[in-house]
């Protein structure tokens, strides 16, 4: 290091030219008390270390990431319906904004336990009060909603009170092996739970919403997952009178340790994504 750079200090120089020296076996500099000059052996060395000083600040370049730059892999797990219809896009702008970071998403309507299965974080519908997780909230005031295709409504008519469900086709959802065939709606402060029948279920929340489009029944659905078909006419919702129950977003994360830089934008991406999409008010 040249004399008069910052940092330089002669006897910590000199200590790592030993160091080197006694390393290769071979003495790459002549001392004096007042100078310091490469031997021929060292002349003949220098290239050589200049290159390898190349190549690992190189390699450090490939494995180190700037300050503002998020940088690996991150595991995600997302129910199917949201993930596919409303969270990809969000995902792959996401992706996009830190060319450094890979992204590997599961989707699937199975609840991810984030202790046992390979993601780092996992969005989950419904009430997170488990302590032993982290939830960070992304749309606390989300509900379901009556829903069903114009031309399903046109032929069968459209239903004002919950009792006018039990004889209507219902696409129903099982999850977890239990079928979700009882709806709840609350009007004024009164809440009314109805037992429902249909003749097509699904453990797939996607494959209802297709349905629903199809015009084979009605569904009970996330707004989240319909607020673009309700908007651009593929559904209508029924009863709008009525409230649906509360189904909470959260990103779930095992420990507080693993709520990284990427994690935190991720969520910050992803809730105001879903802010815009809030129910509108009774």
């Amino acid at each position: 290091m040249p004399r008069g750079k910052p940092g330089y200090s002669l006897p910590r120089s000199v200590s790592a030219i030993k160091r080197l020296e006694s390393t290769l076996n071979i003495r790459l500099f002549a001392r004096s008390t007042r100078s310091l000059r490469l031997t021929p052996e060292g002349e003949v060395w220098l290239p050589y270390a200049r290159q390898m000083l190349e190549v690992m600040h190189a390699g450090l370049q490939k494995i180190q990431t700037p300050e503002d730059e998020i940088s690996g892999t991150l595991q995600i797990a997302v129910p199917s319906d949201l993930g596919r219809n409303l969270l990809l896009p969000v995902f792959q702008s996401f992706r996009h904004r830190h060319p450094a970071l890979r992204l590997r998403v599961f989707f699937s309507d199975q609840v991810a336990d984030v202790f046992k299965d390979p993601v780092d974080v996992a969005f989950r519908y419904g009430n997170t009060e488990d302590a032993s997780y982290i939830a960070l909230p992304v749309s606390p005031d989300n509900r379901r909603v009556l829903v069903a295709s114009p031309d399903w409504v046109a032929q069968h008519g459209d239903p004002r009170h919950p009792d006018d469900l039990a004889n209507l086709n219902a696409l129903t959802f099982v999850l977890r092996g239990r079928l979700h065939d009882r709806w709840t709606f609350i009007r004024n402060g009164d809440v009314s739970s109805v037992q429902v029948n249909g003749t097509m279920m699904s453990d797939d929340a996607e494959v209802i919403r297709r349905l629903a489009i199809a015009g084979e029944g009605m569904a009970y659905k996330s707004w989240l997952d319909v607020s673009e078909d309700v908007r651009d006419g593929r559904l209508q919702r029924l009863m709008p009178d009525y409230q649906g129950e509360k189904v909470p977003l959260s990103m779930i994360c095992p420990h507080r340790k693993q709520l990284s830089t990427a994690v935190r934008l991720l969520h910050e991406a992803v809730k105001a994504r879903c802010e815009r999409l809030e129910l509108p008010p009774m």
